[in-house]
């Protein structure tokens, strides 16, 4: 009777153990959960079905996006009556802000209200400040009518017409930097790259769909909108952007119940200042070389997927915020800890893995300066070439579409060609890091092709042209080279950042590594604005209009162009000696295991 009861409680156990088994198997491994809180079930999340739901919703946003930015500096200076410098300027300044208002973005995302809600509510902004700069184009500075074509100027606008206009592409602004780094995140999210080999291959390949999906949305409105506003038709351009951003943000609701989320981890900041400020209390606290006398602990509060990062011997002074002296022994002992005093190794290498991100992303900058020509100074000088092809005038903005049409081709080159070719001839593909480097390359060339053009274009260009149809008999389409060479470099250098700063950020700071790549862009675009003032200033004199005037037949755009390569060139050089020196973060394996380390990134570190 006894050896039956054993039998049956054997076989309850064997069938508790099998049911929690199938309950693992189906649920993802990374921490993600629900709508409702619960952990994600694998075939009722995720994966492609929530991720092209995101695509789709970047590439509509990003049509909308590019409507406003693609041709802005058209608007400002035949709207507005803003000259070319100061155009360029603003435009600058106000894509900068785009890009910096998602470390906004990302803060609210990553601690508090996690990357699906933030998302949503900075899509609403968007489509109110599209609704806003619409309105008011249509309503006051299209004045008098018919106004804003290439031949006809528009009047004088108020202070409050031109403050209501502000306001409403910084709005624009404010919406679409705060969504732009948790969409990106938030699509990687709905891919567990802990629990199955495929889906982790997927997450890589989803960085590339999505520059991809944010070229192609940008293809319509650098073409057919470009074309519109070009023409003057300002009001339907805005508005066929406001209708794209409200479906865009419409389809990424429709897709709620399926999406996966990562629950935000609390301010980041405070664990930051509590890491440095426990430092500098112990900076006379002896350590022992090897750092076993570091303090860690199993399910800490400081990681979504409860994974230590590996203790790395760079950046020593902050290991002194995790050595456990005889007072907080005493304080553990009694159930006390005091968070000000004493750190986990994770969260002071949360803090080394920032500051080794820095010196990276400090060379990321000055190719977005590169990267930010094509919104302003390229299109400037498209606008001085021949224009026309038998009878039909191609609008300056439009040009960008060969940028487009090159990342899509040298996405699928990268993903079917290099790659595999890299991987047999040297049994391992190219690092994120080594893939940067080569964009800082050919955008050096870009900048050389630019600077050819120019000095041709300034050679065949026709005297004494203040106001004429074409300022120069040389076609824009001398321009493709340039374009094309900008897009190759943004597939290497900021597909390779989106992967790079996501897959190396703490598990709890992801979509502030996102954030790192925008506001690359955002300060490229900050650093541009002053590098105009500062070579105008310096290039201008009495009987010279300096290199960039507002007649570009009388400056050297040209020298501007070469002085833009040979800063990304000793930038390259820069960049080469901060990727051999960078380390990448390692987590150990779940339960603990010394030997078990997942290395996150490719092991070799070189350029």
């Amino acid at each position: 009777m006894a050896m039956a009861c054993l039998n049956v409680c054997k076989d309850d156990q064997e069938y508790v153990e099998e049911k929690n088994q199938k309950i693992k198997e189906v649920c993802t491994l990374d921490g993600t959960t629900d709508w409702y809180g619960r952990p994600a079930v694998r075939g009722r999340t995720g994966t492609w079905v929530a991720a092209t739901l995101i695509l789709v919703n970047q590439g509509l946003a990003t049509l909308a996006f590019f409507g406003v930015g693609v041709n802005l500096v058209l608007m400002l200076t035949r709207v507005l009556g803003q000259d070319n410098a100061e155009a360029a300027n603003n435009v600058s300044k106000w894509t900068g802000t785009v890009y910096l208002f998602s470390l906004l973005g990302a803060f609210l995302s990553d601690s508090y209200w996690g990357r699906y809600k933030t998302c949503a509510v900075f899509q609403l902004i968007f489509v109110i400040g599209l609704s806003m700069l619409s309105l008011s184009t249509y309503i006051f500075l299209l004045k008098p009518k018919g106004c804003g074509d290439k031949n006809t100027p528009c009047g004088d606008h108020s202070a409050f017409v031109i403050g209501l206009f502000y306001i409403s592409i910084y709005l624009i602004a404010l919406g679409n930097g705060g969504y732009q780094p948790n969409i990106a995140t938030f699509g990687a999210d709905q891919f567990d790259d802990q629990g199955d080999p495929k889906e982790g291959q997927s997450k890589i390949a989803f960085f590339s769909y999505f520059y991809l999906a944010l070229n192609l949305g940008s293809l319509f409105s650098n073409t057919i909108l470009g074309y519109f506003e070009d023409k003057g038709m300002w009001t339907l351009g805005f508005w066929a952007s406001t209708g794209s951003a409200a479906i865009a943000l419409v389809l990424f609701l429709c897709g709620t119940p399926r999406y996966r989320h990562f629950k935000p981890q609390g301010n980041p900041l405070s664990r930051f200042c509590r890491v440095m400020v426990a430092a500098t209390r112990k900076w006379k606290v002896e350590m022992m070389p090897s750092g076993e006398d570091l303090y860690e602990e199993d399910g800490k509060e400081c990681s979504p997927n409860d994974r230590n990062i590996v203790h790395t011997h760079g950046f020593k002074f902050l290991d002194r915020a995790a050595v456990i002296t005889s007072k907080e022994m005493n304080e553990m002992d009694k159930g006390a800890h005091n968070p000000w005093r004493l750190c986990t190794v994770t969260q002071v290498e949360e803090v080394k893995c920032l500051l080794r991100l820095l010196p990276i992303w400090l060379c990321t900058i000055l190719y977005s300066v590169v990267f930010t020509q094509m919104a302003s100074l390229f299109v400037e000088q498209g606008a001085s070439m021949k224009t026309t092809v038998s009878g039909f005038h191609i609008p300056p903005a439009s040009m960008s579409s060969f940028d487009i049409l090159s990342v899509a081709a040298f996405i699928f080159i990268s993903r079917r060609f290099l790659d595999p070719l890299f991987g047999r001839l040297r049994k391992k593909k190219l690092t994120e890091l080594q893939r940067m480097g080569i964009g800082l390359v050919i955008a050096i060339m870009a900048m050389v092709s630019a600077g050819v053009v120019e000095v041709f274009r300034l050679k065949y260009a026709v005297k004494e042209c203040n106001n004429c149809e074409n300022p120069s008999s040389l076609s824009i389409f001398w321009q493709v080279p340039q374009f094309v060479l900008v897009g190759a470099s943004e597939v290497f250098m900021y597909v390779g950042q989106l992967e790079f700063f996501n897959g190396q950020a703490p598990d709890g700071l992801k979509s502030f590594g996102s954030a790192l790549c925008m506001t690359s862009i955002s300060l490229g675009n900050y650093v541009s604005s002053l590098l105009v003032t500062i070579v105008m200033k310096v290039s201008t004199r009495d009987e010279m209009p300096g290199w960039i005037p507002g007649n570009l037949n009388k400056g050297h755009l040209d020298r501007f162009y070469f002085l833009l390569a040979a800063l990304t060139t000793a930038d390259l050089l820069v960049y080469i000696l901060c990727a051999k020196w960078y380390k990448y973060i390692e987590f150990e394996a779940k339960g603990g295991n010394d030997n078990g380390v997942h290395n996150i990134g490719q092991p070799e570190l070189g350029v």
